[in-house]
């Protein structure tokens, strides 16, 4: 499955929504932000610890994937930090889905 970066994760200083609440309506405490595309997807951001190389990218890509609406990951990996694990979906992913599968795959949701 290819994933075309869209350029739409949180770049802004103020962090989620600038300080309000995100548009899907969850406070995400993981700190991730989500975002309206064009296409009618979402796109959410969240950090993920404990990753290190392509193998880790790929666990946390497919345990991902698997979930049900979810059409795209993008990982921005940073061996040793906190990497930007960027999920597209149909519908906004609920945060417990997400950290048990990247627990899944073996990383922790930050």
């Amino acid at each position: 499955m290819a994933f075309t970066d869209l350029g739409l994760s949180d770049k802004n200083a103020g962090g989620c929504c600038s300080g309000g609440a995100c548009m899907c309506g969850d406070d995400h405490g993981s700190g991730a932000h989500a975002t309206a595309t064009a296409e009618g997807t979402v796109s959410t951001t969240f950090g993920v610890t404990g990753m290190s190389c392509g193998h880790c990218v790929n666990a946390v890509t497919e345990e991902l994937s698997a979930l049900g609406t979810v059409t795209g990951v993008n990982v921005d990996l940073r061996p040793g930090e906190e990497s930007k694990v960027t999920v597209t979906s149909e519908d906004p992913l609920e945060t417990a889905s997400v950290r048990a599968a990247i627990e899944d795959a073996g990383y922790t949701l930050a």
